[in-house]
């Protein structure tokens, strides 16, 4: 079984429904691993001073993007949040480049450019995330317009927390997108908390309802299960490709650190924290994956020297120069994102 940075090639039929392979599974647990394994050694680095501004991480939160994700195809564009680590991985971006991205060193994604949140690898269809949460879900919105006015079979996807539910923007990207029946998935990572402000203070309702007010489908599932959250989102990326607009999948999980390293956390019980310490979603896969006569433990020393490597390398990568700060800013035309680029990534649908 390869083990390789690379997901399996699949080609499969969204329309007839596609089954995780022994080998897809392995995938959606590395991606997992590589995901915390990066995050926790991106935290040490900040406490060790080597990480510029604030750090957040998706703890226990990683089979929502990576589960979502890899639902997706090559030409299919994911806007990436500051918890969804894993998307970027599912999507083939190197850990030494993200690691280095935090450092704000010349090897990172921006180059040096910009902070260890707002990132993304147009070459293989992860957007720059944009602050504050949800503005991605109208660049999602905008961007799955253009697919329809194209004419292209193509979808686009994002995700964002419950907070983000009580913003204008939110209302805006889901009006929008049901009149018009966008391509567009929408994530909801529902991790109990806005911040310090529970489920509880923040809406009277339950989030996934709010789609049949705008017009179409929501579908709530284990956030903590990576395939579960898959097979929703290939069933709602194949319901946008076939014209049946967008779909609102609520994924329930736990944010099982503070908002940012500077959070304690203290606001939530603790009984809450071990309850969904318990449904760890690498643990659950993992478990899993051991009953098909999978080898875990080889999986996780592979992901570590992974880390370890990437570590190294991030780590001797230069800052950037002062005198290159104007370069790379504005887009300056790169024909090359719309050709071979494109097929960079080949995921669970195939070649683009």
């Amino acid at each position: 079984m390869s083990l390789d940075v690379a997901p399996p090639a699949r080609a499969v039929d969204v329309d007839q429904g596609g089954h995780l392979t022994v080998d897809d599974r392995v995938w959606l647990l590395r991606a997992m691993l590589v995901m915390r394994g990066l995050e926790e050694r991106a935290m040490s680095l900040y406490r060790q001073g080597r990480v510029p501004g604030s750090f957040y991480d998706g703890y226990g939160q990683e089979a929502v993007s990576a589960g979502a994700a890899f639902a997706t195809a090559p030409e299919d564009r994911l806007c990436i949040l500051h918890r969804d680590l894993a998307a970027h991985v599912i999507r083939g971006v190197a850990p030494a480049r993200i690691l280095a991205q935090y450092l704000g060193r010349e090897g990172g994604i921006t180059r040096g450019r910009d902070g260890n949140v707002h990132f993304g690898d147009r070459t293989v269809g992860c957007v720059g995330m944009v602050s504050m949460l949800p503005d991605m879900m109208l660049v999602a919105t905008g961007m799955a317009m253009a697919f329809k006015l194209r004419g292209e079979r193509r979808c686009a996807m994002t995700w964002f927390g419950d907070g983000s539910t009580s913003r204008g923007d939110f209302h805006e990207a889901m009006n929008w997108a049901g009149v018009q029946k966008l391509p567009v998935v929408f994530v909801l990572e529902n991790n109990q908390y806005a911040y310090s402000t529970p489920l509880d203070k923040q809406f009277a309702v339950d989030p996934v309802e709010r789609a049949a007010v705008y017009g179409f489908t929501g579908v709530k599932v284990d956030g903590n299960d990576v395939e579960a959250v898959f097979e929703a989102a290939r069933v709602a990326r194949g319901r946008a490709v076939d014209g049946g607009g967008p779909t609102l999948i609520e994924a329930v999980t736990m944010r099982m650190h503070g908002h940012a390293a500077h959070d304690d956390m203290k606001y939530v019980p603790r009984a809450q924290v071990d309850e969904w310490r318990a449904r760890d979603p690498i643990d659950r896969q993992e478990a899993r994956l051991a009953e098909l006569g999978v080898d875990v433990a080889a999986v996780r020393a592979s992901v570590t020297t992974e880390i370890d490597a990437a570590t190294e390398e991030a780590l001797a990568s230069p800052m950037p120069d002062p005198a290159s700060a104007a370069s790379g800013v504005f887009c300056e035309g790169e024909p090359e994102i719309l050709g071979d680029g494109v097929a960079r990534w080949s995921g669970f649908l195939g070649e683009a």
